[in-house]
């Protein structure tokens, strides 16, 4: 039998963004626990790998932070994430990083991870919710107690990350912190300060309107996967300033960042000839060995957005299709 032509790899006579016809997505009440790790593997592991401005991926590292710590952590969250949708979030979070702190020696993915737990926690929920995954992910927020905060403050402890800065009240990184509030109550008071807080206040809204919505159109569009990431990056960066350059550099740097990342959609992003010569300027400039404007909390949201994508979007049971067309 011939082999298809080289162009034509992806399956014969499809329009880009057509997938081959295969077995229907089961409903979410029959993901098993299995499933809802893969995607949170997958969704950290696609993060990694898309070359986005600022961040380590594969030949662009920091002094203390490699792409191999990025996909270990992006395995070794597994255990946690599988038993996610049976356990408290505090629970998961902490687990995670614990079993993260046991293979890397730097802060890699707290954020992932917090923004990881609850949405895990409801992909497993059997049965679905009836409204989706987002009005599900809103229950399990308003349900999250004390012992979650306290066992996500000891999470924060451990991962130490950079630029926490201190707080009056609640503040992680004092061991004797008397916590006396919910997990959801302690996200409010950092909303302002930090994205992935705000995300647990405002039920996920830049992960699901903004980052997850972007995918969905890019690959409705016919581009490469990797591609889609990037392009979606810039989005969730262009209106969204990165609180952890803001809280390392201040807000007026993060913003300025943010109009940069809006100049390189403006010329087409990742997408096109000038838009790839824009966005290799913008990295160069934002790129360092101190990483001081890493966009890190960017990447977290890019992989809560992948993980979504990839469950209540049905991108797990056609990543074959993605892959493809990374």
């Amino acid at each position: 039998m011939a082999r298809p032509a080289p162009g034509d790899r992806r399956g014969r006579g499809r329009a880009p963004g057509q997938l081959r016809v295969g077995k229907p997505k089961p409903p979410m009440s029959d993901w098993n626990s299995d499933q809802i790790a893969w995607a949170a593997h997958i969704a950290c592991l696609l993060e990694v790998c898309a070359d986005k401005p600022g961040n380590v991926t594969w030949g662009k590292e920091f002094w203390d932070t490699r792409f191999v710590d990025f996909m270990i952590s992006a395995v070794a969250i597994g255990p946690a994430l599988r038993a996610a949708p049976a356990a408290p979030v505090g629970e998961t979070i902490l687990r995670a990083v614990q079993d993260t702190r046991r293979f890397v020696h730097t802060n890699t993915n707290l954020g992932m991870i917090l923004l990881l737990a609850p949405l895990a926690k409801e992909a497993g929920r059997e049965p679905p919710h009836p409204e989706g995954l987002r009005a599900g992910v809103s229950d399990v927020l308003r349900t999250l107690t004390v012992d979650d905060a306290r066992r996500t403050f000891e999470a924060i402890r451990l991962a130490a990350p950079g630029g926490l800065g201190r707080a009056d009240r609640y503040d992680v990184q004092r061991v004797e912190a008397d916590v006396d509030v919910t997990l959801l109550e302690a996200m409010r008071t950092a909303q302002q300060r930090d994205a992935v807080a705000r995300e647990y206040v405002t039920d996920f809204e830049i992960t699901f309107q903004v980052g997850c919505a972007a995918l969905r159109r890019f690959w409705a569009e016919g581009r490469s996967f990797s591609d889609a990431v990037v392009q979606t990056a810039l989005v969730i960066l262009s209106q969204v300033p990165d609180t952890l350059i803001a809280r390392k550099e201040g807000p007026a740097v993060a913003d300025q960042v943010s109009r940069q990342a809006r100049q390189v959609l403006e010329t087409g992003g990742v997408f096109s000839t000038a838009g790839r010569e824009a966005l290799r300027r913008f990295d160069h400039a934002i790129r360092d060995e101190h990483h001081r404007l890493n966009p890190g909390t960017t990447a977290d949201l890019v992989a809560a957005s992948l993980f979504v994508f990839l469950t209540e979007g049905g991108g797990l049971d056609r990543f074959p299709d993605l892959i493809a067309r990374w």
